[in-house]
């Protein structure tokens, strides 16, 4: 294992992951804010990380926050509006270069932590209320941001589906919240829902890079140690383990390519083995170019442009999504279920569940790429109450046989089915087909 990981509580639920591995020349450092999703509040909150990106007290504007990035050597600062089953994720995050490359032996990647400390701390507030300005250009941004997501109709087909399938339920929540509660949002209801935020929110800083985190580490105890806040407790509701009718929408739009999303419920997995099997059995259905969707309802039976199947395992739900021409709808829906109870009945060859294995493998062997590959690999396990490194979760599906695998197809049922039909006209991006 490349990586060195070690997890330490600095105050009341906040906690600082450190993930080291040496053949980076860079380090990351991310402070997230772990909200559960609620209709009130998700639209405000989605503001608030890119209104922290704008400056702090002591970097009011753009030019002082890019001075004081330009002193850690060119250091980058992003934010980051996120969702994870019931739970929404505002994110900020810095990456320096190594503290080895600092010319007078400054401990830069330290200095970065307390910039971020400080634009999450200390904000840019005066008098109750964020500056006008910001929160008129980041309104507006929200707001596109927002009213965009129509454009991508592939995403925006899953996301319906996703809707449709958990509807009144947290689950059913849009990460962004609504352009028509973005566009009411005064400097100091943002002001408020900060506030409200630092004291009840969840924390996760992770630290990943080659350095030492300790200097960073040092700075956030001194930061968040003695801050009295007042976390709330995340219940999230049980998943849900079959739906009691199949939900089915249908919307039509002018554009060239039909879209069509099922949703299926897992059911409980009571095991690490059960949900390691579940994700086994979601690559051998459609999560490679080797699954039986792409083989059978894509090459063989030309019923779609794109077929791919994901799995959820915090949500317990299995979204398959194809684009397809309006008039194969039924068909390809029909190829859809066919292929699922093909993998329930164990119609498939120990070459096919190799190449599975092998393709998921492939995949978690691409995570310690990139900073943000381990970023994101390490925070979806936090929100798990797990820690296994890719290297192990590679391992584990080892062990994954056959009879699990046709165990896992069998729990799957269908819950879902949005269609996004196409009345023509509209052509679309090729790389969508």
């Amino acid at each position: 294992m490349n990586q060195e990981l070690n997890r330490v509580r600095l105050g009341n639920e906040v906690y600082f992951t450190s993930i080291r591995d040496r053949k980076f020349k860079h380090n990351c450092i991310s402070i997230s804010l772990l909200t559960p999703l609620e209709k009130e509040t998700v639209t405000v909150n989605a503001l608030l990380p890119y209104l922290l990106r704008r400056g702090s007290k002591n970097c009011p504007d753009f030019t002082e926050l890019e001075k004081s990035l330009c002193e850690l050597y060119g250091a980058s600062l992003s934010a980051e509006v996120g969702k994870t089953g019931e739970r929404q994720i505002l994110s900020c995050s810095i990456v320096g270069i190594d503290d080895r490359f600092a010319l007078e032996g400054e401990s830069i990647s330290a200095g970065c932590a307390r910039l971020l400390g400080e634009i999450l701390l200390a904000p840019n507030i005066t008098h109750g209320a964020f500056p006008e300005e910001d929160v008129r250009l980041e309104r507006q941004n929200l707001i596109d941001t927002i009213q965009a997501d129509i454009n991508d109709k592939r995403a925006y087909t899953i996301n319906q589906c996703r809707a449709l399938m958990n509807e009144g339920h947290r689950l059913a929540i849009p990460k962004y919240g609504w352009a028509d509660k973005a566009g009411e949002i005064t400097p100091q209801a943002a002001a408020r829902q900060y506030a409200s935020l630092i004291d009840t929110a969840r924390i996760e800083i992770i630290f990943v890079g080659c350095g030492s985190p300790e200097g960073a580490r040092d700075e956030f105890a001194r930061l968040f140690g003695s801050l009295d806040r007042h976390p709330q407790p995340f219940t999230p509701q049980p998943i849900v383990e079959t739906a009691a009718a199949v939900k089915e929408k249908t919307v039509e739009m002018e554009f060239a390519q039909s879209k069509m999303a099922l949703g299926f419920r897992t059911g409980h997995l009571a095991s690490k083995g059960e949900v390691d099997a579940m994700k086994l059995m979601t690559f051998l259905y459609g999560g490679s170019p080797f699954s039986r969707l792409f083989v059978h309802v894509r090459e063989e039976k030309s019923l779609c442009y794109y077929c791919a199947a994901r799995f959820d395992q915090i949500t317990g739900i299995m979204l398959v999504d194809i684009g397809v021409e309006r008039d194969n709808q039924p068909q390809a829906r029909a190829a859809i279920l066919e292929q699922l109870d093909a993998v329930a009945k164990g119609e498939f060859t120990s070459e096919e569940l190799e190449s599975a294995r092998l393709s998921y493998v492939n995949s978690l062997r691409s995570v310690p790429d990139s900073l943000s590959g381990l970023e994101s690999w390490y925070l979806g396990q936090i929100l798990r109450d797990a820690s296994a490194t890719p290297e192990e979760e590679a391992a584990a599906m080892g062990a994954v046989t056959r009879e699990d695998v046709i165990a896992a197809a069998k729990k799957v049922t269908l819950d879902t089915v949005y269609f996004l039909a196409s009345k023509g006209g509209e052509k679309e991006e090729a790389a969508d087909e």
